[in-house]
């Protein structure tokens, strides 16, 4: 009987609701996994922030420390946005407990908020687009209109790069922060050039794996 009203009706509330806490389980499992790699690769890079500084090459640091500072901002949304995913998690629980009751979904401004500020992170943007026609539908939300995606300003994280660089600076000179990235006037030998290769090859290769993982 249940199969032939599942054909007819389609799925019930409650298979609804377990299959939306099913999808956010496994979303909240993926976010966990980029923050891991991402805090793997922000380690990297600033310890390759440091040997800059150690090598007085103060503006490849603070190039790399930009990719750090996007990189934290970037764990900071995933954090956020997986709590966010926990939160509806916590909604749905509670529109389970209210099928029982009245026999139908709830219509949520929580969920539909919460939602809405998913959509916008592209990880499980595809995702959350899909759940929320399917809890349109349902009933739980009306049509959202979203809000246009917030554009990281450049002048903001120039100047995050920079404090990200003086602390590191400051944390190896002891606090003689002027000190620190004094360059010597002579012409560079070759051992120091192929230095200076091997870093520009290094730092390339943590901007890019940063890069990879914040795009």
């Amino acid at each position: 009987m249940q199969t032939i009203n599942r054909f007819f009706y389609g799925p019930t509330p409650e298979e609804r609701v377990r299959a939306w806490q099913a999808k956010l389980r496994a979303e909240s499992r993926q976010l966990d996994r980029e923050m891991r790699q991402l805090e793997m690769a922000t380690s990297k890079a600033r310890q390759s922030v440091k040997q800059l500084a150690i090598k007085g090459d103060v503006k490849s640091a603070r190039i790399l420390a930009r990719e750090v500072v996007r990189s934290n901002k970037q764990k900071d949304r995933l954090s956020v946005s997986k709590a966010r995913l926990g939160s509806i998690g916590t909604q749905l629980t509670q529109q389970m407990a209210m099928i029982k009751v009245t026999g139908s979904l709830q219509k949520s401004t929580e969920i539909m908020k919460l939602s809405n500020a998913l959509i916008k992170l592209p990880q499980i943007s595809q995702t959350m687009r899909e759940m929320s026609m399917e809890m349109t539908k349902a009933g739980i939300m009306e049509e959202m209109l979203e809000d246009t995606l917030d554009m990281e300003e450049d002048e903001e994280l120039e100047e995050e790069a920079d404090a990200e660089v003086d602390k590191v600076l400051f944390e190896l000179t002891n606090g003689k922060l002027g000190e620190a990235g004094a360059v010597g006037t002579g012409l560079p030998s070759l051992e120091t050039k192929l230095e200076e290769e091997e870093t520009e090859r290094n730092m390339e290769k943590y901007r890019q794996q940063l890069n990879g993982l914040l795009s």
